[in-house]
C-alpha cells in the first residue's frame, strides 16, 4: 500500500485553496490550525504544538476515546452493510435512546447528521399537522440543507442569504441579557411570559394566515446566539401556545444533548419534568464525531408519516459500524459518570468566571449550564454595548496561548466554551488562567496610540452589516467569530 504523501502547511494551505471550494471555511483562518493527532481534550499540530479544545462539542466524550476507537474498529472489521438489512445494534441501540426519554417519544429514525435529522424532522411535522407555517427563534441556526437555511435567521438574514420566506415566523429568542426584554425591565416570571407571549403572536398570525402552525423549532438551549439559557417557564408556555394552534414542537438538541447540561441527559428537561417536545433531534455527539445522528418522536406522529405511503429509508443511517460507536459513546458517559462530570466542571468554571468578572469590568455576563457557558463581553456594563471587536482580540491572543475557543452571537462578543465533557478541572484552570492573562493585558493598553497590540487589529462585521472597532484604528476582519 502507498503511504499517503506528508505535506508541509503551506502545501496543504496552497491544495485546499486549489480544490477546495472557497466558501468552506477554515477555524483561525488568517493563520489556520494544521491537526494532526488529538486526544482528550488536547489537539496537536504538525510541529506536536498541544491546544486545549474548548471548541470542539463533536467529540463529545474526548478525541480519539480508546473505548469508541476499538467499538468502530471491531465492527467494522466484521461488519458494514445498507442499514435495510436486520441486524441487533440497531434494535439494540434503540432501545437504550429511548430508555432516556419521556415515555410518549418511543420511536427513532436514524440518519447521518444533525442536518438530515432537522429535515427529517420538518417532513414529520408538515405530514403530521398538514400545516407548513414554521416559528423559529431569531439568531438561530439548525443545519445546512435548503429547508433548515430556510429556518434559520443566522444564514438567511446574513450575507449571502435570501432573506425570510413568507411561511417561517421568527420570534426572538428569550434572552434575558441582551434581548428583547430583558432582566433590568422585567422579573424572571415577566419574562418568560414576555417571550411566550411573543410566539404566540406568531401563532395567531399563521392561524390566521395558514389555518396554523407546523412546528416550534428551537434549540433547548441556544449556541449560536450566544450561549442562550431560556427564563424558566418558557418552553412550558410556549409549547402550549404552538399546540392550541394545531403545531408540533421541535426540539434542537444537536449541541447541547448527550448530558453535556450535566443535570439531565436532554437540555429540554431542564425546563421541568413535564417538558415534553414532540420531535426531538440529535447529532454531533451521538458518535463522538463519527457521523451519525437520529430523529426521535412519538408512535402518531412516526404512523402517520408511514401512512403516506413513501416508504422512507436512508442507506447509511443507523448502519452497524454507526450504531456500535454510538453505543460505545453511551458507554463512556455513564461507565465513565461524564454527566456528573460535567456539572461539577460546569460548576467550577462558573465560578471561576464570575471571579474574572469581578476583576475584568469588560466581562457583562456569564451564564450557562453544564458544559455549554457563554461569557458576554460588553464595553459598558450598564449599557452592555458588545464588544465585538475585544472578543476577537481575546480569541486571538488565547490561540497565541494555545487555548482554542470561539465567539458568537448577533453581535460576536460572547465567547463560547463548548468542550468535550471529559474536560478536566486542570484544564479548566489553564483556561481561565490564561483568559485572566489575556484581559489583563488588554487593560494595561491604555489605547492603541501607546503602542498595544490591541491597536489595528480586527474589525468585526456581523452578519448585520454592523463593524466594530478598537480605538478606530485601522483593522482587519473576522466573520463569525473566527479570525
Amino acid at each position: 500500500m502507498t503511504e499517503p504523501k506528508t505535506l508541509t502547511k503551506s502545501e496543504t494551505i496552497a491544495l485546499r485553496k486549489k480544490l477546495i471550494g472557497p466558501s468552506c471555511k477554515l477555524f483561525f483562518r488568517s493563520d489556520p490550525l494544521k491537526i494532526l493527532r488529538a486526544s482528550g481534550s488536547y489537539m496537536y499540530d504538525e510541529e506536536g504544538v498541544r491546544y486545549l479544545d474548548c471548541i470542539n462539542n463533536v467529540c463529545h466524550v474526548g478525541h480519539c476515546h480508546p473505548h469508541v476507537v476499538a467499538a468502530a474498529c471491531k465492527q467494522m472489521a466484521i461488519l458494514n452493510t445498507n442499514s435495510r438489512f436486520l441486524h441487533d445494534n440497531l434494535v439494540l441501540y434503540a432501545d437504550r435512546l429511548t430508555a432516556t426519554f419521556p415515555k410518549k417519544l418511543s420511536v427513532c429514525f436514524f440518519v447521518n447528521s444533525g442536518s438530515e435529522a432537522n429535515d427529517l424532522a420538518i417532513r414529520l411535522a408538515r405530514t403530521y399537522t398538514g400545516h407548513k407555517d414554521i416559528i423559529t427563534l431569531d439568531h438561530a441556526y439548525h443545519g445546512h440543507v435548503v429547508s433548515l437555511i430556510d429556518i434559520s435567521p443566522y444564514k438567511f438574514n446574513h450575507p449571502g442569504g435570501e432573506g425570510q420566506r413568507d411561511w417561517v415566523h421568527v420570534a426572538p429568542v428569550a434572552d434575558t441579557y441582551r434581548g428583547k426584554y430583558t432582566d433590568k425591565d422585567y422579573t424572571v416570571e415577566e419574562l418568560s411570559t414576555k417571550y411566550a407571549n411573543e410566539v404566540k403572536a406568531l401563532c395567531d398570525k399563521a392561524t390566521e394566515k395558514s389555518g396554523g402552525v407546523c412546528a416550534f423549532f428551537a434549540e433547548s438551549m441556544q449556541s449560536c446566539g450566544g450561549q442562550i439559557i431560556y427564563p424558566p417557564g418558557y418552553l412550558r408556555q410556549v409549547y402550549a401556545h404552538v399546540r392550541a394552534a394545531g403545531g408540533v414542537c421541535v426540539a434542537d438538541e444537536v449541541q447541547v444533548g448527550f448530558g453535556r447540561v450535566g443535570s439531565h441527559m436532554w437540555a429540554f428537561q431542564c425546563q421541568g419534568d413535564d417538558i415534553v417536545p414532540d420531535i426531538v433531534t440529535l447529532g454531533k455527539p451521538m458518535g463522538n464525531g463519527h457521523p451519525v445522528s437520529a430523529v426521535i418522536t412519538t408512535r402518531e406522529i412516526a404512523e402517520s408519516f408511514g401512512a403516506t405511503g413513501m416508504e422512507y429509508f436512508n442507506t447509511f443511517g443507523g448502519n452497524p459500524v454507526s450504531i456500535a460507536i454510538a453505543n460505545a459513546v453511551f458507554d463512556v458517559i455513564e461507565n465513565e459518570n461524564l454527566m456528573e462530570h460535567a456539572t461539577e466542571v460546569g460548576k467550577y468554571l462558573l465560578q471561576e468566571f464570575n471571579k474574572l468578572k469581578d476583576k475584568h469590568e469588560i466581562i457583562g455576563d456569564v451564564r450557562g449550564k453544564g458544559m455549554f457557558l457563554g461569557i458576554d463581553l460588553v464595553k459598558n456594563r450598564e449599557t452592555r454595548e458588545p464588544a465585538t471587536a475585544e472578543a476577537a482580540y481575546v480569541n486571538k491572543k488565547l490561540k497565541e496561548k494555545h487555548i482554542l475557543l470561539s465567539n458568537d452571537g448577533p453581535y460576536l462578543n460572547v465567547l463560547k466554551f463548548k468542550s468535550p465533557i471529559v474536560f478536566s478541572i486542570q484544564d479548566a484552570n489553564e483556561l481561565v488562567q490564561k483568559l485572566d492573562e489575556v484581559l489583563t493585558e488588554m487593560e494595561q493598553a491604555e489605547n492603541c496610540l501607546s503602542g498595544s497590540e490591541i491597536s489595528g487589529k480586527f474589525t468585526i462585521t456581523n452578519g448585520r452589516g454592523r463593524s466594530s472597532k478598537i480605538n478606530g484604528c485601522p483593522t482587519q476582519t473576522a466573520v463569525n467569530g473566527i479570525v
